[in-house]
């Protein structure tokens, strides 16, 4: 069956460059929470995980962990890609890394393990990525200019937009956001707007799904002379409460939702909860 991904992490620019990776720690290891997770259960040291050991030091971790995971999805995924991306059907174990290592980097250095030949080789229809409101785009346009054939659409992550908990992280966001829509932000309503700018460019470059990383569902009461209040104070460097902070989100739900509705009717609306796609 084809793959449409309408939810995923794959990084736009190894996809706009064709990236061809230098060995299976760089492909399977590099950005995958998912397995640092699992090695740091069964106690390997960080230095393996994001610290400064060699790809195959931490290949070789990894190796030592997939046992461990048995019954986890890791364990089928990672058997199940060595199967279907590099016909490998051995148990990945700490005997069996460094042949399993060696054959699978082989491969990469060939041309039909390249990206988008990896793309082309699963039989992918469609990739959504995750993009925020300040991405620039333009590795999403380099592969529309490419002609690639598989359709690679951003989907809009607005996380940031609404993350006030640190009002110094949350004015750094909002001028980075000033820039890349053009937009003086003085006022809540300038960074609406401003948001909203962005919002209609995703739309020209394809996209129609919006993705959220909630701790919890907010839908707190407020007034938007409350909301507007909000956003003067943590845009001037102040710390908000926890309520102020739930208004806020709440708030800016409702708008995100809103520019949605307009845009895709609500037929393409998806929200990831705490790390779960719905």
């Amino acid at each position: 069956m084809p793959i449409i991904d309408y939810h995923c992490h794959l990084p736009p620019d190894q996809i706009a460059n064709d990236k061809q990776f230098d060995n299976l720690t760089q492909i399977w290891l590099y950005g995958d929470h998912y397995k640092w997770r699992a090695m740091r259960t069964n106690g390997v040291d960080e230095a393996y995980c994001t610290g400064n050991k060699s790809d195959y030091e931490k290949f070789e971790k990894w190796a030592e962990t997939v046992p461990y995971t048995m019954r986890n999805p890791l364990y089928h995924w990672t058997h199940m890609e060595l199967q279907r991306y590099f016909d490998i059907h051995d148990i990945l174990d700490a005997s069996t890394a460094r042949k399993i290592y060696d054959e699978c980097t082989a491969k990469l250095q060939t041309p039909e393990y390249s990206v988008r030949n990896l793309l082309r080789k699963m039989n992918v229809k469609t990739v959504c990525t995750t993009d925020d409101p300040v991405d620039s785009l333009e590795h999403h346009q380099k592969v529309k200019d490419d002609g690639f054939e598989i359709p690679i659409i951003p989907a809009w992550r607005p996380d940031a937009a609404m993350n006030v908990a640190n009002a110094a992280n949350f004015v750094a966001y909002t001028k980075k956001l000033e820039a890349a829509s053009n937009v003086h932000i003085v006022f809540f309503k300038d960074f609406l707007d401003a948001l909203k700018k962005r919002h209609d460019f995703f739309a020209t470059m394809g996209c129609s799904v919006s993705d959220h990383g909630l701790e919890q569902i907010y839908a707190e009461d407020y007034t938007e002379h409350e909301i507007h209040e909000i956003f003067d104070k943590v845009y001037g460097g102040h710390e908000l409460s926890i309520e102020e902070q739930n208004k806020f989100r709440s708030a800016m739900l409702v708008y995100f939702a809103e520019w949605d509705h307009e845009k895709a009717g609500c037929s393409s609306f998806t929200s990831a909860l705490s790390g779960t796609t719905t």
